[in-house]
């Protein structure tokens, strides 16, 4: 209410989105740190100019303004009671490229990959490469001047900024860059603010010289503090390094001019392993000696975590020897040139230290390597042999050559304050630790020894000259600790910059300058006391508590990435905070604490948010901690619904499977009416389905009741039963796919039995959350297969969907029952079950096809596909696996009114443009039902079949042969 007028002016003169709704406002509460700050409200411009007109509405009003990026910011400095302004939906447009010169001029909203990818036909790219890569932005990468392992080659982001345009909140609008003589007498002539501020700077300069030159560390990895070295005769006076890394607490940057790189034509990756990680510190400065490209530090810890969390795991096995590694990357014009520095490294190392070395020469392999340490905070944060960690210590940075002994003095302050168990790695080439501490953030006493630990640890840091942020950045996280490393007079400096650019303290206040102390506004602080709802899912990873689960999120953005994964294809298809997997998050953590979101359970911020979740699960595997929103948002649509009346497509999809078992009667009948010109638009409007979808057909006649009236084949029992599950989808509309799969199964030696009475797995009252059926199916379900459950017998479960049900969903929703974790480790795949039980067995080798595969999101996230592409390659099928995110149909959610250009638009993003782009021939696989009906719907000349298909052609094949 206090803002209405603001919300009011907003809208009437910015060409953008204006939000002051509690959703809004929930999404965008906090970031990737440990603070929360709900803002006054949110600016998604059109334009730069769109921006500059909220700016100019802002100063008329005295409201803060808070310029963000990709919000993946660890310091805090990305949440801020203020007019956020997030430039990612629409302002990401690159306005010019100079390869000759090697310059881009882009606007702040692009993200990093985003914008390389753009570069790759020129052979250029952008240097520093944060491991937030998929989200972080341009302009919050200025904000920020982010780093990242490149940094070692081309530097910070400081070192590529060329010119920037910027905006203060009293509405000055400049490009700024270096600043020679001339160009700054020009300015001052011509008078006004802007002239203001230079003859500012220049006092600046003159006045603390001495003292930057002084105190400010001679390392690469000084992040800390404002930019003020850049002013600097011997730095050019320039004023677009000064604003890099202020934080949004000086300016708003609208457009940025920056030097680009050229992609190294060649890379090899070293890995030396030694005995723990002070030895692998120790041997950095012989490393630099051979100068890297990348030279990053990871202890046995992180590589456990990321075991244990299944992370790369086959890409860590082939680490050498040790328990702490370096990663060493050189480049080179020709792979000659890159592996002969690496040998000189090699030798070097070998010949001086005790470490044994290995060249990683599979580019797969090696990315997996890589991934595995920018995983490293996802890895971190939730042990699972101790408490959760956090942020606030994270990224101190010392000079590379004290590095080792460094690491001893921290190790034993970990040890005093009883943090011990806390992974050391990061980009130990510029002596940059990263780290996650077990702080208790929830008590009193807690969060005081905290704020000891990080004052004590700031001294250390200083005391070897190093930096308090060689990365992140200060926000509320490092600005109280300022004075430690610079000193008052510099701190005093620091609030001159401040107020020179920002008198009235409205850019981002509180953080860098006069900063909020580190341990106020903290998102689960000794007052934190959220509700504990009882809940149907039993959410063991999370305590069995649900206001752990809507926690869990830890902000790094990864779902709000465009290029590779599942996850979140509603971000991609709306480019929404709210639409990705953390912005949920946000609003269920908000909707637990109470505050900003009010009704509970009854929420519809929460329920229009959690509306266009897929459910497709991406984010169970491809979030670096897990958060399974499918779930959270079943668990939702349970509460908020009911005893109330729900969307008519919660009954039609929702009970499709007794709706199926209805129509089997009349199958004829029911397709007729379904696909009658005047009546489909009607039953489909009926049903809360878009009249644009085709609705699938009824087979004339199951697969159960074929399987019934089948003549039993000969007794053969080489591998022992195994029972084939009647799914709804392939029981009742694609029933020669399980027919194909008994084909498979018997040549394979398996006896097929299928249950005689109609069970479900329960999926599509799962999707609609409505639990208490479900879990009334599955107890069924449990009931019926029993014997073969307690017998050991394996089952196999044509329909992803379903059989990720079993898998994950049935456990958690039925906790402690002893037929439930039977059922999930006795469900397999068709793939999964011949490599498990009969690996010797070989489909005839006759297809000779190629084939592109679509796996299924629930596969992907819960099973994955390897086994089943194994089985393929044996059968003579020349396999690609699509790495294209969610088909858009996503079981309900592509039916369902309202949401059909949402799945268009994500079937559109990877998967319908590399079938389009495939070879004629080659044979579209995809073994989900929602997968081959979004194809078919959208692509109607294409025909995608089930794995069993194929598997069983080679079959028939091999016995025609």
């Amino acid at each position: 209410m206090p803002f209405a007028a603001l919300e009011q002016d907003l809208r009437d003169r910015v060409d953008g989105e204006v939000r002051f709704d509690p959703g809004s406002r929930a999404a965008y509460s906090t970031d990737a740190s440990n603070y929360r700050q709900v803002p006054i409200g949110v600016v998604v411009p059109r334009t730069p100019e769109a921006a500059v007109a909220a700016v100019a509405v802002c100063h008329e009003r005295d409201v803060p303004v808070l310029s963000r990026g990709g919000g993946t910011s660890l310091a805090g400095q990305c949440c801020n009671t203020a007019v956020v302004l997030d430039w990612t939906k629409y302002c990401h447009r690159v306005l010019s490229v100079d390869a000759d010169a090697g310059t881009v001029q882009v606007e702040p909203g692009i993200a990093l990959d985003v914008l390389n990818n753009k570069l790759d036909p020129d052979g250029l790219m952008f240097g520093p490469k944060p491991s937030t890569h998929v989200s972080c932005t341009i302009g919050g990468m200025i904000g920020n001047n982010s780093c990242g392992s490149t940094a070692q080659a081309y530097g910070k982001t400081v070192d590529s900024v060329r010119r920037l345009e910027v905006l203060t909140h009293d509405g000055l609008r400049m490009w700024v860059g270096a600043t020679d003589d001339d160009e700054f007498d020009r300015i001052v002539a011509a008078g006004g603010r802007r002239a203001e501020i230079y003859r500012g700077l220049r006092r600046l300069r003159d006045s603390y010289a001495d003292e930057i030159r002084a105190r400010y560390p001679r390392i690469p990895r000084r992040v800390s503090g404002y930019n003020l070295d850049s002013l600097l005769p011997e730095n050019g006076f320039h004023v677009a390094g000064l604003l890099t890394g202020s934080e949004s607490t000086l300016v708003t940057v609208l457009r940025a001019e920056l030097d680009l790189v050229a992609v190294p034509a060649a890379e090899t990756l070293v890995v030396a392993g030694f005995g723990d990680i002070v030895e692998a510190a120790d041997a950095v400065p012989l490393v630099l000696e051979h100068d890297p490209a990348a030279l990053e530090g990871i202890d046995h810890r992180l590589v456990t975590l990321e075991h244990s969390k299944r992370l790369a795991e086959k890409a860590l096995a082939e680490l050498p020897e040790g328990s702490a590694w370096l990663l060493a990357r050189f480049t080179g014009d020709s792979t000659d040139e890159s592996d002969e520095r690496a040998r000189a490294m090699i030798a070097h190392l070998e010949r001086d230290r005790s470490a044994s070395t290995r060249v990683l020469d599979d580019p797969a392999l090696e990315k997996k390597v890589w991934a595995a340490r920018e995983a490293g905070l996802g890895a971190t944060a939730y042990p699972p042999d101790g408490p959760e960690t956090h942020e606030g210590w994270e990224d101190a940075a010392v000079p590379p050559e004290r590095l080792g002994d460094y690491l001893r003095d921290f190790r034993d302050l970990l040890d005093r304050y009883d943090y011990g168990t806390a992974s050391l790695y990061g980009h130990f080439g510029h002596g940059c630790v990263h780290t996650r501490i077990p702080f208790d953030l929830h008590t009193a006493p807690g969060v005081a020894r905290y704020r000891r630990f990080v004052e004590e640890a700031a001294h250390l840091v200083v005391g070897y000259g190093g930096s308090l942020s060689g990365e992140h950045g200060d926000g509320q996280s490092r600005g109280e600790l300022l004075p430690i490393m610079f000193g008052d007079r510099l701190v005093t400096a620091f609030g001159e910059l401040k107020n020179l650019f920002d008198p009235g303290n409205r850019m981002n206040p509180g953080k860098i300058v006069a900063p909020y102390r580190l341990d106020e506004n903290l998102r689960q602080g000794s007052a934190y006391l959220p509700l504990e709802p009882a809940t149907r899912f039993g959410f063991p990873d999370d305590d069995h508590r649900f206001s752990r689960a809507a926690a869990r999120c830890v902000g790094v953005g990864k779902c709000r990435g465009h290029e590779s994964g599942v996850m979140c294809p509603s971000y991609r298809a709306t480019g929404e905070e709210e639409h990705s997997t953390r912005g949920r998050a946000r609003l269920l953590f908000e909707m637990l604490n109470g505050e900003v979101i009010t009704d509970g359970w009854r929420s519809e911020a929460v329920r229009d948010a959690l509306d266009l979740c897929l459910a497709c699960k991406g984010c169970l595997s491809d979030c670096p901690v897990n958060v399974d929103m499918a779930t959270y948002k079943a668990e939702f649509l349970f509460h908020h619904y009911r005893g109330r009346v729900r969307p008519r497509a919660h009954y039609s999809m929702g009970w499709l499977p007794v709706l199926a078992r209805v129509a089997s009667a009349a199958p004829s009948v029911v397709n007729a009416a379904a696909h009658a010109r005047g009546l489909s638009p009607l039953l489909a409007r009926a049903g809360g389905i878009d009249p644009r979808r085709t609705l699938p057909r009824f087979a004339r006649q199951r697969f159960t009741q074929w399987w019934r009236r089948r003549e039993p084949p000969p007794p053969h029992r080489v591998h022992g039963p195994v029972v084939l599950w009647p799914d709804t989808f392939t029981d009742n509309f694609e029933p020669d796919i399980a027919r194909d799969a008994v084909t498979v199964l018997e040549a394979a030696g398996f006896a097929v039995e299928v249950p005689e009475e109609f069970a479900c797995c329960g999926l599509t009252w799962i999707s609609t959350g409505q639990l208490a059926v479900a879990q009334k199916v599955l107890t069924r379900t449990l009931r019926l297969l029993a014997p073969v459950l307690r017998s050991g017998t394996p089952v196999v479960v044509l329909e992803p969907s379903c059989a990720a049900v079993f898998r994950s969903d049935l456990p958690e929703l039925m906790p402690g029952n002893e037929d439930a974790r039977r059922l999930a480790a006795q469900t397999f795949t068709l793939g999964e079950l011949l490599q498990a039980r009969v690996p010797d067995w070989r489909p005839p080798h006759t297809l000779g096809m190629s084939a592109l595969i679509q796996p299924h999101c629930h596969q992907h996230a819960v099973m994955g596909y390897r086994d089943d592409a194994t089985v393929l390659d044996h059968a003579g099928v020349d396999t690609t696996v699509l790495d294209a995110g969610c088909c858009g149909l996503a079981g309900n959610f592509g039916f369902e009114a309202g949401h059909y250009e949402v799945s268009v638009a994500c079937a559109e993003d990877k998967l319908l443009p590399a079938i389009r782009a495939a070879d004629p021939g080659t044979t579209i696989l995809a073994d989900g039902f929602s997968c081959r009906t979004q194809i078919r719907d959208l692509l109607p000349s294409v025909t995608p079949q089930h794995a069993a298909q194929l598997l069983a052609a080679a079959v028939r094949r091999g016995s025609d042969t």
